[in-house]
């Protein structure tokens, strides 16, 4: 399962005040495509399987369906906001190799 970073958390409790939405949580999710075979997914959601797996951290819950986590094991989701390489990232072990744009991996 991933972990969430302290600012990585608070920027996304940022996000759900700002929409008015702190009953959601974030789901993180690996898809197939990109341009190195997988790719990662972030976004606000409120249907939780049955399935999923849920974790909170400070006030956010984080949900990850059983394909993705086998995946996300080890990974952690960070939050920088400066000059160069300000967003999210997730850094994963897993990860033999990824694109330029770090936004897929193998």
């Amino acid at each position: 399962m991933i972990t969430v970073t302290e600012s990585a958390a608070n920027k996304v409790k940022q996000l759900l005040e700002a929409e008015g939405a702190t009953d959601l949580a974030l789901r993180v999710a690996v898809r197939p495509g990109g341009c190195s075979g997988f790719s990662y997914e972030m976004f606000f959601d409120g249907d939780v399987a049955a399935d999923d797996e849920t974790v909170t951290f400070g006030e956010i819950r984080v949900i990850v369906d059983p394909a993705s986590s086998q995946l996300l094991v080890g990974a952690s989701l960070d939050y920088q906001d400066g000059l160069q390489d300000a967003g999210f990232k997730i850094n994963n072990p897993n990860a033999t190799r990824s694109c330029g744009c770090g936004n897929s991996f193998s």
